[in-house]
């Protein structure tokens, strides 16, 4: 699979996943959309059906990462070249902010029709309930290694993670090697059991492109795009990756002699 096949299937993905994903928040929060106040549940379900939609278009292509810290936690488990990394991250930030510019386009009446500025915010990236940064800290760490735990020990295509040697990489694992279904399954109990304290950005790109286009798109009536708290959701979820490997490590057990 070429550099360049990889890079507009992770793009591609990476926008369906913001577009589809965001666009159901926005579809939520914003005033006078045929959604608004529907609540929680389906902000949870349409981030899952995301996730499908985006895993499906993508996977065979790919792998469907969509996500840095898919990406640095099979570079880690040796299913991935380190010199691919730049490639699926470079995509993944382009796709995001893409996505997003896209949901302000698509909504662009009814963020002029919304004054609450934290609710416009919130159709681009996280925020904690309750502004504990280590505890939000803590919660994307852990959502995060729920989702990449279950997609290292649960794919039929077991990865083998032992330590010896660089066992031949595969580009097309990803989200997608366990299929979009399951994921999107395993994105919605992660919305559903862990999502209320910080919002499961459980992605630093999810969060970090679409905050960017926040802080840059002209969104009529915008706070601050809450740049103190925009490390958070990336350095959680790549903290989570790396301990879901270690772990998936041990489940396997130790190298055969």
């Amino acid at each position: 699979m070429s550099n360049t096949a990889l890079f507009i299937a992770e793009f591609v993905g990476t926008a369906l996943l913001i577009l589809l994903g965001n666009g159901v928040v926005a579809n939520v929060v914003l005033a006078r959309t045929k959604g608004n106040g529907a609540g929680w549940i389906v902000i949870t379900f349409g981030w899952a059906m995301a996730v499908f939609v985006a895993v499906a278009c993508v996977g065979d292509v790919s792998g469907a990462h969509l996500n840095p810290a898919v990406t640095i936690g099979l570079a880690a488990a040796r299913r991935l070249e380190w010199s691919l990394v730049p490639v699926y991250l470079i995509a993944q930030l382009l796709g995001g902010f893409t996505g997003a510019a896209l949901v302000y386009l698509f909504y662009r009446d009814h963020f002029h029709a919304t004054t609450d500025a934290d609710g416009k915010l919130a159709c681009f990236c996280t925020s904690p309930a309750i502004r504990n940064l280590r505890n939000a800290l803590l919660c994307e760490t852990v959502a995060t290694f729920v989702l990449i735990l279950a997609v290292l020990v649960m794919s039929p295509a077991r990865i083998d993670l032992r330590f010896g040697g660089f066992l031949q990489p595969t580009t097309k694992f990803g989200l997608g090697a366990l299929g979009a279904l399951p994921v999107g399954l395993i994105v919605l109990a992660i919305g559903l059991s862990l999502g209320g304290t910080s919002g499961y950005a459980i992605n630093p790109v999810r969060d970090f492109a679409p905050r960017l286009a926040h802080a840059l798109l002209p969104v009529p009536g915008k706070r601050d795009s809450d740049w103190p708290y925009a490390w958070v959701p990336i350095v959680g979820p790549i903290v989570g990756a790396l301990l879901a490997v270690l772990v998936a490590r041990l489940l396997q057990g130790p190298a055969a002699p």
